[in-house]
């Protein structure tokens, strides 16, 4: 199958490395012009120009700091503006904040990871809900986490954000539903992926990569570790028209870890 979310047109944030990369590249690939956003805008820009050099004209790339709404609103309409509309929103920019006890936290440490990974989902969608009523079939997909289903101690401002994105997730659904508004609301909820944000485990390894995968396998039922794409699949998924009856749901890309 190919072309699946052709002529429509997303804005994925967090898109200079990682997962949002391979996002970008797998909607562009299924026919969707993308905006790539990022605070990185060196990183944003070289793949708005790898994906045209590919797929001319249908990369555009915007620096973007999630936790500000001026920038959410002026991004907004200059991404919808370049591609013609807005029918997807990918909520993917996110940071791990530190790994602590509750008496060691810090409310700056709290309230950091809060404004990346809760708040910059509510202007996200506030922002953007315009343009997806407006293209027919809007789809937003909240990129969460496992930590958001599942707790662990000394994670408490890593875990609590994440289960804020998964209900915050449901409740926009449920209002697009009963508004009567064709936009759908679903979150993604990956457990360890070879992207960077495994780095801090690789340290604990002794900087040894493959050493930090092996051990982190471990816990997953499928004994490996996911790659990005397997969470882009996932979002190709929900953007497309094959979904168009999935809305206020949650999906795990996690080698069965959370059903154990």
């Amino acid at each position: 199958m190919s072309g699946r979310v052709a002529g429509k047109s997303a804005l994925i944030t967090g898109a200079a490395g990682g997962l949002g990369q391979a996002m970008a590249w797998m909607l562009a690939r299924e026919g969707a012009r993308v905006a790539v956003t990022d605070m990185n805008l060196g990183g944003a820009t070289a793949l708005a120009d790898a994906i045209n050099a590919e797929h001319p004209g249908s990369a555009f790339a915007f620096t973007h700091d999630v936790t500000d709404e001026a920038q959410w609103a002026s991004v907004i309409e200059h991404a919808a503006a370049a591609m013609g509309g807005l029918s997807i929103l990918i909520n993917n920019a996110g940071i791990g904040g530190e790994l602590t006890w509750v008496e060691q936290d810090t409310i700056e440490n709290w309230r950091r990871v809060q404004a990346v990974n809760v708040e910059s989902i509510m202007l996200g969608c506030k922002h953007a809900m315009p343009h997806l009523r407006a293209s027919g079939a809007g789809s937003s997909g909240n990129i969460s986490s496992g930590a958001g289903l599942a707790p662990a101690p000394g994670r408490g401002a890593i875990h609590a954000p994440k289960a804020a994105v998964w209900m915050y997730t449901k409740t926009i659904a449920l209002e697009a539903a009963k508004a009567g508004w064709n936009v759908r609301c679903n979150s993604v909820h990956p457990v360890f992926i070879k992207t960077p944000i495994l780095d801090p485990f690789v340290a604990m390894a002794g900087g040894d990569e493959g050493l930090a995968h092996e051990k982190l396998a471990r816990g997953i039922p499928l004994k490996r570790i996911g790659e990005p794409d397997d969470v882009a699949y996932c979002v190709l998924y929900l953007a497309s028209d094959e979904s168009k009856f999935v809305t206020g749901a949650e999906f795990k890309i996690d080698g069965g870890m959370l059903a154990q």
